[in-house]
């Protein structure tokens, strides 16, 4: 049954990857690439001052650099665990599948790209949801964007993303619990 799921797994990255091309492939290492939304993260980082304040933002600040560490290692324990060589390290996809990423690591399961930003979408978008109620959606988008990216540029299986994104939704929201808990003991 795994092996069945595996190869189906194989069989959907082959299609989705290969739906790409050269024309798009900048805008894909674009997305791919975490220092190009910086500027989103200063954007963010403005609005939770705005409407929470300076105190809650160096508290928030806190907990999202928790949080992007705790689901960062979790990936790690897992590709070091699960060791699923990523499809630009697997023998046989070479000549079927389009590879365009810069680098192409060891292991993919689960995908760490896509649990960070799931991560933190879902944090922020719950955190500012009463304030702007269509951000979320906005959120959710663009975590979605930067876990096909992954598939796209050929280094990640589209369960590794599904795993991926599931475990950073639910981080996100772990953490988003505990910022009000901390924001009740520490903040009046």
């Amino acid at each position: 049954m795994i092996d069945q799921l595996l190869q189906y797994d194989k069989e959907l990255f082959l299609y989705l990857n290969n739906l790409g091309s050269t024309t798009f492939d900048g805008l894909w290492l674009v997305i791919t690439n975490k220092l190009t939304f910086i500027p989103l993260y200063a954007i963010l980082l403005y609005l939770i001052y705005k409407k929470l304040g300076w105190k809650v933002l160096l508290l928030l600040i806190l907990v999202v650099a928790a949080m992007i560490t705790f689901t960062d290692q979790i990936t790690n324990v897992f590709k070091d665990s699960f060791q699923r060589p990523r499809p630009c390290r697997t023998e046989g996809l070479e000549d079927l599948m389009r590879y365009i990423a810069p680098r192409c690591g060891k292991y993919g399961f689960f995908s760490g790209h896509s649990s960070n930003s799931m991560a933190v979408a879902v944090f922020t978008g719950l955190l500012l949801k009463p304030y702007y109620k269509y951000l979320v959606f906005i959120l959710l988008f663009w975590s979605a964007m930067v876990a096909y990216s992954r598939i796209y540029v050929g280094v990640h299986y589209p369960l590794d993303i599904i795993c991926g994104m599931a475990f950073g939704a639910l981080s996100g929201f772990i953490f988003y619990k505990l910022q009000w808990y901390l924001r009740s003991r520490f903040i009046s």
